[in-house]
C-alpha cells in the first residue's frame, strides 16, 4: 500500500479537485508500488515495486514495458507534488540489464530536472536493492492548466 503521508501531501496539494483524480491510482496498487523517500527540495522521489510472475516476458525478465509502467508510476506523483497537474506527452527508456525474478525489487529514483512554462522535463534511474543500475529514462509531461498556481 503506498506510504499514506506521500498521498496526504497530493490530496492537499489537489485541494478542492482532489475528488477529480485516482490517487493512489489502481495501476500504483496493482503494481504494489511503495513511496520510499521524497525530499521537496530536491525535487526527488524514490519508490519500489516488487517483480511480480504475471510482469515477466517469455524469457523470465519483467517486460520492458512494465519497467517503464513502473518508472512512469515515479514520475507520475513526483510531477503532482512539484507542480499543478501534468500528463505524460513523452517518455524515453533505455534498458542496461535484465530485470530478473531473482532481484526481489526494483528501485525507482526520479527527479524533476527542467520546469519551462507548463513543460517539466524528469530523469530517473532504474535500480536493484543492490544498487545496480537497470536501466535509465526520461520523460516531458505537460502541465494541464496553465493557470493552477503551485
Amino acid at each position: 500500500m503506498p506510504d499514506p503521508s506521500i498521498i496526504e501531501i497530493i490530496h492537499q496539494k489537489l485541494g478542492e479537485k482532489k475528488d477529480n483524480f485516482l490517487i493512489p491510482p489502481p495501476v500504483f496498487t496493482t503494481m504494489e508500488g511503495e513511496f520510499i523517500a521524497f525530499d521537496p527540495k530536491a525535487g526527488v522521489i524514490k519508490t519500489k515495486f516488487p517483480i511480480q510472475n504475471e510482469f515477466l516476458n517469455p524469457f523470465g525478465s519483467m517486460q520492458g514495458g512494465m519497467v517503464a509502467a513502473a518508472v512512469d508510476n515515479t514520475f507520475g506523483p513526483l510531477s503532482m507534488l512539484v507542480a499543478p497537474p501534468s500528463v505524460t506527452r513523452r517518455i524515453e527508456m533505455k534498458f542496461s540489464r535484465p530485470v530478473t525474478p531473482d532481484l526481489q525489487y526494483i528501485t525507482v529514483e526520479a527527479k524533476l530536472v527542467n520546469r519551462d512554462d507548463r513543460m517539466l522535463t524528469f530523469h530517473a534511474d532504474v535500480r536493484d536493492l543492490r544498487g545496480t543500475l537497470l536501466a535509465k529514462a526520461k520523460a516531458l509531461h505537460w502541465i494541464l492548466d496553465e493557470s493552477e498556481e503551485e
